[in-house]
């Protein structure tokens, strides 16, 4: 079954603790410059201690039910798409996300793609929207708490030093003929994997492996071979980044258009920049989040929001939401902005 899927509306949540770039290289060592200037970090939110995924999840999905007036019954699928850091290991958050709000009908799903989460997720939710004649209506919640995972002393996990709180929550739903110029359209996804760097980036205990032992102090996020990554990284990420936004672009129909916005995970300045030349687009045609660092999958819908919100969503612009994810995938979706946007 075909169709036109539109991601309808979007809201975010962010905890009120504000981390500054003067904190992290207090706690860190490194210089506060470097941060600002390299890492693109001028500070991020962090959650309170009592401050959980599903707690941030209901934040922002309530926000976006309350501006939309959206009736919780009327959702036939809630879908956590954010940090597997959770209240609890080997446990669902969306089930406890839909019973929250109220969501009594729906079908909790839980998607596990880290930090490229958010382009899979629509991904997913556009291809069940258009096979699944029964179902009208997705909302998609994603949260990370993985500012609370950091050893700012462990330099072999430095680069995860710019990772935040926060939360997102869109919906999609197949186009009502009311809404025809509302919302974004979401046109084709895509996705690679680099299954060479799948041990790279764990917290080491806690699972079969290596289960948790009392004594053994708290589980925080370790890099194996922080050498090793950055060399395999550095010859393949804007590369990938690019092949996975061309491809869906392709898969979109919209090859020949020019990207009108792009909404990147944060990353690094200068990697921000050269895939913004590589996609042959300014930077200042892409969110850049200096101000939250990264949230796992949280980013590009997140960005997106924030966009349509500034007015920088140009009516009928292609618009690439991109990420990548430890395991180690990249992935992007294309929507066309609404001429309502």
């Amino acid at each position: 079954m075909s169709g036109v899927v539109r991601l309808a509306a979007t809201a975010t949540y962010l905890p009120a603790r504000w981390m500054p770039a003067a904190e992290i290289a207090a706690r860190s060592g490194i210089p506060e410059e470097v941060l600002v200037d390299r890492f693109g970090l001028r500070g991020k939110h962090l959650a309170a201690p009592d401050e959980h995924v599903t707690d941030m999840s209901v934040e922002a999905a309530t926000a976006l039910i309350a501006e939309h007036e959206i009736d919780p019954q009327s959702l036939d699928v809630v879908c956590y798409f954010g940090s597997t850091y959770k209240e609890y290991p080997v446990w669902q958050a969306a089930p406890h996300i839909a019973h929250r709000l109220g969501a009594d009908r729906a079908f909790a799903l839980e998607l596990d793609y880290v930090s490229c989460g958010g382009p899979v997720a629509l991904r997913v939710a556009r291809d069940m929207l258009r096979s699944e004649p029964e179902l009208a209506r997705i909302l998609l919640v994603g949260a990370c708490r993985e500012s609370y995972l950091l050893d700012y002393t462990n330099t072999r996990s430095r680069f995860m030093f710019n990772f935040g709180d926060g939360a997102v929550a869109a919906l999609v739903e197949r186009q009502r003929r009311e809404d025809e110029d509302a919302g974004a359209e979401v046109l084709a996804s895509a996705a690679v994997t680099d299954g060479s760097l799948s041990l790279q980036v764990k917290v080491p205990v806690g699972g079969s492996v290596r289960p948790w032992r009392a004594g053994e102090g708290l589980a925080r996020l370790d890099v194996e071979d922080p050498q090793g990554m950055k060399a395999r990284l550095d010859a393949v990420s804007t590369a990938n980044f690019t092949r996975v936004a061309r491809a869906a672009m392709e898969r979109s129909g919209a090859a020949s258009e020019p990207i009108a916005l792009l909404c990147p995970l944060h990353m690094k300045r200068s990697m921000h920049e050269a895939v913004c030349a590589a996609l042959g687009i300014a930077p200042e045609q892409a969110v850049y989040l200096d101000d939250t660092g990264h949230m796992s999958g949280v980013d590009s819908v997140f960005g997106y929001d924030r966009a349509l919100r500034s007015g920088l969503v140009r009516p009928g612009g292609i618009v690439v939401l991109l990420a990548a994810g430890t395991g180690y995938t990249w992935a992007a979706t294309v929507l066309r902005a609404g001429s309502g946007s």
